[in-house]
């Protein structure tokens, strides 16, 4: 059973970096699988989440959303069945609950992944 969990999510001030966590557990073949990092905000749906950044199941090739470029960097440890969302000058429209995906091809929809985590609160105070 493939279980995903996010950790490093809490409450930080606006300008501050966080660096958030996601392992995979139970899945042998962590390096053939893309992932995504999302977020979501109350009174979204799931299908509604916003796709932050992705990454390939090599590391070689990432996506950003605009908001985020220059400031977030997704980057993967396959050794370590671990993908990791570095964030840094935060902003309060960056409070949401923060979701790992694991996807066997990628995507920016979340209907592309099939394993998610219970997500982390990231919370931005200005």
């Amino acid at each position: 059973q493939v279980q995903v969990e996010e950790s490093g999510g809490g409450l930080v001030q606006s300008g501050d970096s966080v660096m958030l966590s996601c392992v995979v557990s139970g899945r042998r073949t962590f390096d053939k699988y893309a992932m995504g990092w999302f977020r979501q905000v109350p009174g979204k749906e799931r299908e509604e989440r916003e796709c932050v950044a992705t990454i390939n199941y090599s590391g070689d090739t990432t996506y950003y959303t605009d908001s985020v470029k220059g400031r977030f960097t997704i980057s993967r440890n396959n050794a370590k069945n671990t993908v990791y969302l570095q964030m840094n000058n935060q902003k309060p429209e960056g409070t949401a609950v923060y979701y790992c995906g694991v996807s066997r091809f990628g995507g920016t929809k979340t209907d592309v992944y099939g394993e998610w985590g219970r997500g982390t609160q990231v919370t931005v105070t200005s």
